[in-house]
């Protein structure tokens, strides 16, 4: 039985993959910090070898008895990665370089790094680079997210060789539902919206691009990169999507789709000035080359998610821990908290003089 060390496998594509990868016969190592806690692995807890630790001060001994290696931890959004760009560069280059010279030590050969779609970001302000780019394109990041990701790339493959195999997968915005729930993806948060105030919010006016992928089809990918040849894969980035879409279409479908759940939800246009990115990708290299093609539409998507929120009671669409940058904060300030009191319930620190 081959085992796969899934970094950030209790995260919210993380747990998903864990998943796919058990039904297909896989051993799972999931080393994760535990952030958001453990709901990601609530249905399969029993079924995976968990180490509770930080990617960044792993040791060598996490790929003791692995076959291969996806990575998909680290800050997952641009609000987290501008927040502590020292965090965001610490766990998404270095970490990222340091596990995959971990692989080449042990004879780890295949790593399969979760990149993102983002790198491709050109905004909406010059209407002559609104152009379908795909893995040749030249890309110049400048957000923090995404460059880390384009930085944490190159590092890989500086790395390949012929006893090393590193696989790039950019991903397209992910929707869907998982265990560990996330309200702050686009789709994710429509459906949050309608659910919780019957309207729909389009910022900009939703006349942005985004290329979309569920969650399961994202997972699938993953495990694409794992079993293919090596030939086939060596050294190869391949980005992976549904389609491209206007988000005021995007918005217009799921108001369709939530309509035959009996769900109503007003659309809203925001015109407002906000930042947003603007990006539309090939996938045609992953189909061709591993037969990869997405399957998992919109429409189906959103009656899932719509089911699995309402069977797992995630409807309290405030809570912190669904939006990655507000859970981040509120775990800091709680951590102050800590270093003072010494506990919640338990007996606190010995009392002394303030200063």
């Amino acid at each position: 039985m081959s085992k796969i060390l899934l970094v950030g496998g209790a995260g919210y594509v993380g747990s998903v993959l864990a998943e796919e990868l058990l039904e297909r016969g896989y051993a799972v190592r999931v080393l994760d910090r535990m952030y958001y806690g453990d709901d990601g692995l609530a249905d399969i807890r029993d079924r995976v070898e968990l180490i509770i630790g930080d990617m960044r001060t792993a040791g060598p001994e996490v790929m003791d008895g692995v076959n291969a290696v996806v990575h998909v931890g680290g800050l997952s959004n641009d609000p987290t990665a501008e927040y502590n760009p020292r965090a965001n560069q610490e766990m998404n280059v270095d970490a990222t370089r340091m596990l995959a010279e971990f692989c080449k030590k042990a004879g780890v050969r295949r790593y399969v790094f979760a990149s993102s779609c983002s790198i491709y970001d050109r905004g909406v302000s010059d209407q002559e680079k609104d152009v379908l780019q795909d893995e040749t394109s030249d890309v110049n990041p400048q957000a923090a997210y995404s460059k880390s990701k384009y930085d944490a790339e190159r590092e890989l493959l500086k790395l390949a060789d012929k006893d090393f195999c590193p696989v790039i997968l950019r991903k397209g915005t992910i929707f869907g539902f998982s265990r560990r729930m996330r309200y702050d993806l686009v789709v994710n948060t429509f459906i949050k919206d309608a659910l919780y105030r019957g309207a729909i919010t389009m910022h900009y006016g939703g006349e942005m691009w985004r290329p979309l992928i569920d969650v399961r089809d994202a997972a699938r990918a993953y495990i694409a990169c794992i079993e293919a040849p090596e030939d086939k894969v060596h050294g190869q980035i391949f980005n992976i999507t549904l389609h491209n879409i206007r988000i005021s279409e995007l918005a217009l479908r799921v108001q369709r789709a939530l309509g035959e759940l009996g769900i109503g939800a007003e659309l809203r246009p925001d015109y407002g000035y906000k930042g947003v990115r603007s990006y539309r990708v090939s996938a045609q290299k992953i189909d061709r080359v591993l037969g990869v093609r997405p399957r998992v539409s919109i429409e189906e998507s959103v009656t899932n998610i719509v089911e699995k929120i309402r069977q797992h009671g995630y409807t309290d669409f405030d809570n912190p821990r669904y939006y990655n940058i507000r859970w981040m904060k509120l775990l800091e300030e709680a951590a102050k908290v800590i270093q003072v009191t010494g506990s919640v319930f338990g007996v606190g620190a010995k009392s002394g003089k303030g200063s």
